[in-house]
């Protein structure tokens, strides 16, 4: 074998292996992202859990109120069935965005909920009641944790399939963009007042 050749396997067996790395950490970097929904999941669901006993709870109490009893179960059913969707695939834009509006949708017929359990001083002393808020409270700041982190992530992949050289291999191999989850109505950023 002649040098010329052998330098020209070098150089080829070289470039083989840096886009094989490259490609494993784009890999890496989606299963990240992948991964730190999966914490937003776990975070939903039990939030989604704890609302049916919120309200049950609360039935008890504001027997006038069923409408917007019957509008949290409701909020909370919507934003239940679009966090699975995201759940099986977080990178589908489409998925990420009905649950961000189903989520803001909840939240704000969880707002009425506590504004108008605020007229029940019977329903703000029962102890089960204030179990579930704090438990609520807590959920609701390990979803925003939560959150910011899946976005963080999301940033690093998005940024890392738009650098060169790495974009080459994203294109060539289908690394879509994820969606980062973004509020877009301002009263939508706010949290979910959770006092008693």
């Amino acid at each position: 074998m002649s040098t010329g050749l052998i330098v020209t396997l070098v150089i080829i067996a070289i470039l083989i292996f840096y886009f094989i790395s490259i490609y494993n950490k784009l890999v890496n970097l989606k299963n990240v992202f992948k991964n730190s929904y999966s914490q937003i999941d776990i975070q939903l669901k039990r939030r989604y859990d704890l609302i049916p006993n919120l309200v049950e709870t609360a039935k008890g109490y504001m027997k006038h109120e069923s409408e917007t009893l019957d509008a949290v179960i409701s909020a909370r059913n919507m934003a239940s069935s679009a966090n699975q969707k995201v759940a099986q695939d977080p990178s589908d834009t489409q998925a990420i965005e009905t649950l961000v509006g189903a989520e803001a949708v909840l939240t704000g017929s969880l707002g009425k909920l506590f504004a108008l359990s605020e007229a029940y001083p019977d329903l703000k002393a029962n102890q089960t009641m204030e179990k579930l808020m704090e438990e609520l409270s807590s959920t609701e700041n390990q979803v925003t944790f939560s959150r910011q982190r899946f976005n963080d992530d999301v940033m690093n992949y998005n940024t890392q399939i738009e650098s060169i050289p790495d974009n080459i291999i994203a294109s060539q191999f289908k690394f879509k963009p994820a969606t980062l989850w973004n509020i877009e109505k301002p009263e939508e950023r706010e949290a979910i007042k959770v006092s008693f």
